[in-house]
C-alpha cells in the first residue's frame, strides 16, 4: 500500500508531502533516502524510476523540473504506484506549477496539497481500483519501461541516475530495432505466402489475354 509521499523541486527544496497515518511504521530512513535521491537528480536523469529500501520502494517521477515520490509496500503493484504518482503530478502542476518554481517559494509551502493526495491515496488503496488500473497498466507494460535499483547501489556504491536514464535508452532502442526485425520477417513471410499465388495469377490472365483478346 501506499505509506508516504513526498514532493520536491529538483533543487532539493520540500513543496509538499503526505501526513502520514500509519504510525506503526517508521519510514524515517526512506524519507531520508527519498531527499538523497531528489539530491541526484539532474537534467539527464531518469524521468522515472523504482529504487529499493528495504521493506518499501521509492517511486520517482520527474516532471517540470519538480520531483514526485511515492513510498510503497515492495509488493505494491510498480504500474500502480506510477499511476498514482501521475495523477498526483497532474494535480499540483495545474494549481502550483508556476508558484512552486519561482525564487521565493517557502519550504512546504503547499502543505495543504495534503488534502489532495490524502483522498487520491484513499481511491488507489480500493482494490477494485488496484485491479482495474493493474489490468490496464499491464497492457503497456512494454511500451513504457520503468528502470529498478537498489538503494545500496544508487545511495552508498556511487551509481548515478544518469546511467539508468542511458540503460533505460538503450533498452528503448533495443526495443525499437526487434520490432522493425520482427515488422521486416512479417513482410517477407507475406511475400513468400503470397507471391506465388499473384504469379499464378498473372499467369492465367496472360493466357486469357492471349488466346481471347489478342
Amino acid at each position: 500500500m501506499v505509506k508516504s509521499t513526498l514532493i520536491f523541486r529538483n533543487d532539493g527544496l520540500p513543496l509538499s508531502a503526505t501526513v502520514d497515518d500509519d504510525q506503526t511504521q517508521n519510514l524515517t530512513e526512506q524519507k531520508n533516502q527519498a531527499k538523497a535521491i531528489v539530491n541526484k537528480v539532474n537534467s539527464n536523469s531518469a524521468t522515472e524510476a523504482s529504487i529499493r529500501s528495504g521493506n518499501y520502494t521509492i517511486h520517482y517521477l520527474l516532471r517540470e523540473s519538480i520531483v514526485f515520490l511515492v513510498i510503497v509496500d515492495k509488493s505494491f503493484s510498480r504500474n500502480l504506484a506510477f499511476a498514482y504518482l501521475q495523477e498526483i503530478a497532474n494535480e499540483f502542476i495545474n494549481s502550483h506549477g508556476n508558484a512552486a518554481l519561482r525564487s521565493d517559494t517557502r519550504p512546504y509551502q503547499f502543505v495543504s496539497f495534503d488534502s489532495f493526495m490524502s483522498k487520491t491515496k484513499k481511491l488507489y488503496q480500493d482494490s477494485r481500483t488496484q485491479s482495474n488500473l493493474d489490468h490496464l497498466n499491464n497492457e503497456l507494460s512494454d511500451v513504457k519501461r520503468i528502470m529498478t535499483k537498489n538503494i545500496e547501489d544508487l545511495l552508498y556504491r556511487g551509481e548515478s541516475l544518469d546511467d539508468m536514464s542511458d540503460l533505460s535508452y538503450n533498452l528503448r532502442a533495443e526495443s525499437k530495432k526487434y520490432r522493425k526485425a520482427a515488422r521486416r520477417i512479417n513482410l517477407e513471410a507475406l511475400i513468400k505466402q503470397y507471391v506465388p499465388v499473384a504469379m499464378v495469377g498473372i499467369f492465367f490472365v496472360f493466357i486469357i489475354w492471349w488466346i481471347f483478346l489478342r
